[in-house]
């Protein structure tokens, strides 16, 4: 009798032992398992879209070509690319005159082919120095005419449109030089001259 009381008590801890383990460490870790297992694999993320490229503040420009008759300057509004320093403003209103006019058919560059601006520098004064490449001189078709053109479309490009540029002196790779092809006095610098211009085109 006293054998059998005894199994029955070492079977009641035997299983209430084995319970224990199952309530307490067996089924929670069964649990955390069949949670990870039923967790979806995270998805590929999707590729960043691009952020949309800034707009490029632009200003309206007053920039000078050879009108179509070719005996004058004509005055043309282009949108020019917005820069913080007088200095910067200047070599973009430069670099969109050195540029073919586009979209314009019947205006004409005074500007040689192929001429670049290398730099602008500024004094306190208010003269503006236009370095050139050499292109200017080398390929310029010569004439008075198409020398006054050349130079003053520079000169009053940057004295309209800036009015803290009050004289424009032009240089070639670095350097004073006394004409572009003979005609017009380039040793000093040359104030805003609209004696060549006819009225305003679009």
């Amino acid at each position: 009798m006293m054998d059998r009381r005894r199994v029955a008590i070492a079977a009641t801890v035997a299983f209430g032992v084995l319970a224990a383990w199952v309530l307490f460490l067996a089924l929670p870790r069964w649990y955390s398992a069949r949670q990870q297992q039923g967790q979806a694999a995270p998805s590929a993320a999707a590729p960043a879209t691009p952020a949309p490229a800034a707009a490029v503040r632009k200003i309206a420009a007053t920039l000078y070509y050879v009108a179509d008759d070719g005996m004058a300057l004509t005055p043309v509004q282009r949108d020019v690319p917005f820069a913080a320093s007088v200095p910067e403003q200047a070599r973009a209103i430069v670099e969109a005159q050195l540029a073919p006019p586009a979209g314009t058919p019947a205006l004409i560059s005074a500007i040689p082919p192929d001429v670049t601006l290398r730099d602008v520098y500024l004094t306190e004064r208010g003269d503006a120095f236009v370095d050139l490449s050499g292109e200017v001189v080398s390929k310029h078709p010569g004439g008075s005419l198409d020398e006054i053109f050349t130079v003053y479309s520079i000169v009053n490009a940057l004295t309209v449109n800036l009015p803290a540029i009050t004289r424009v002196q032009i240089l070639v790779d670095g350097k004073e030089v006394d004409t572009l092809a003979g005609h017009v006095d380039l040793r000093h610098p040359l104030a805003k001259s609209l004696d060549w211009v006819v009225h305003e085109s679009h």
